[in-house]
């Protein structure tokens, strides 16, 4: 149970913040966000931007920035088999408080059930933001199709891209 394996992705132009629950086992081993192949996330945020879809780790943190977003996780810490949220245990959320002293959050959305259930739990309470669940992009997720989540994701991102 080490600590968060990549810090957050925010600038002094980050409006919305996207959190996950816990990097997956591939994540971790390629070193960012949504690294899984089947993951849509990364599709999807270049869908929804109008963009190229990024493939090395610097373009997808300059996609995040460009578009006033903030990416990183609820969980700083946790128990966890393979890639299943619903095995998190042990959970120990992320401190919030310096990137929403240097950011401009406003709008906090949660990708998937279990990643909006630990924030309303841990970190809701403490930065007193409500956060949106949104379907997650997970390969787990199978039953919400890509279009599901463009119209989804894309009416409650719309107001917060840049």
């Amino acid at each position: 149970m080490a600590g968060h394996p990549f810090g957050p992705v925010a600038g002094p132009n980050s409006r919305a913040l996207i959190l996950g629950s816990w990097p997956s086992p591939k994540s971790r081993q390629l070193g960012f966000y949504y690294g899984h192949p089947q993951n849509r996330f990364w599709p999807l945020l270049a869908a929804l931007t109008g963009e190229q879809l990024p493939v090395e780790i610097e373009a997808k943190r300059q996609l995040i920035l460009r578009h006033g977003l903030a990416l990183w996780d609820v969980l700083d810490s946790c128990t966890i088999t393979g890639a299943s949220d619903a095995s998190i245990r042990d959970a120990v959320p992320v401190d919030l408080t310096a990137l929403l002293q240097a950011a401009p959050i406003q709008a906090v959305f949660c990708n998937g059930t279990a990643a909006h259930t630990l924030y309303t739990k841990h970190l809701q309470p403490v930065c007193g933001l409500p956060a949106v669940r949104l379907p997650s992009t997970s390969p787990a997720n199978a039953a919400v199709r890509m279009a599901q989540l463009q119209q989804v994701w894309g009416e409650a991102l719309a107001p917060w891209l840049v």
